[in-house]
């Protein structure tokens, strides 16, 4: 049996297809809640690590860091196979869901601040000589701007988010990788890995491009 037919079997990856179809699914769903939960959590994160009082702010250090050190696995597995010990039982989903939204949260709050810092005092003494609130100010004035500089980051960690949606076949979650690792047993041929990778490759190349694009723009932006 030569190469071709044992890593590129046309007939295997017609039938396990559907199979990866499904898989992709699971994956977009996964990332895509992630993404939008964990940026969403990580701007809540990074104002209360600013502006919140002492007791907050180092609240919100501590997790930041804590949750930066761990890595992803470690947490999942915490997540899925530990607290229904304290009574909380998650599906594959929500586990998977809740730890990828944590680990961007964290690295979106960093970003984020990294921002925020970066505007100059005189945006917030002119914001508030105009008599505008905290939440108007960030609103109106901080957050538009600061959003511009931290695009290239929190993209090329959304990115990332995506690529670790991977980890979540280990809770058996009926993502691409599973579906991949189950078409394989099934077929007895590593063919639908390869169309995994490639879908992966599909999927997360233009994204990878889209990241350098932006670098490239905010840094020309920052030279004007």
């Amino acid at each position: 049996m030569s190469a071709i037919d044992i890593f590129f079997n046309l007939s295997v990856l017609q039938r396990a297809f559907p199979m990866l179809l499904r898989g992709l699914w699971y994956t977009a769903s996964l990332g895509v809640t992630a993404i939008v939960l964990g940026s969403l959590l990580g701007s809540l994160i990074c104002i209360a690590r600013l502006y919140a009082p002492r007791p907050i702010r180092l609240l919100a250090i501590l997790y930041i860091d804590l949750v930066r050190a761990i890595p992803v696995l470690v947490l999942l597995i915490l997540i899925y196979y530990a607290l229904p010990f304290a009574g909380l039982t998650l599906t594959s989903f929500s586990a998977a869901a809740a730890a990828l939204t944590l680990v961007l949260a964290a690295f979106t709050a960093e970003v984020l601040r990294a921002g925020i810092q970066a505007m100059p005092k005189g945006q917030f003494e002119a914001a508030e000589a105009l008599g505008l609130g905290f939440w108007l100010t960030m609103r109106k004035v901080i957050l538009p701007q600061a959003i511009r500089i931290v695009i290239p980051p929190h993209a090329s960690n959304c990115v990332s988010v995506i690529k670790d949606t991977a980890l979540a076949s280990v809770v058996a979650l009926s993502d691409l990788l599973k579906q991949a690792t189950d078409a394989q047993a099934l077929f007895a041929n590593p063919s639908p890995l390869i169309g995994a990778a490639l879908i992966y490759v599909a999927i997360l190349w233009p994204l990878v491009r889209l990241t350098g694009w932006l670098e490239i723009r905010a840094q020309r932006a920052y030279s004007r």
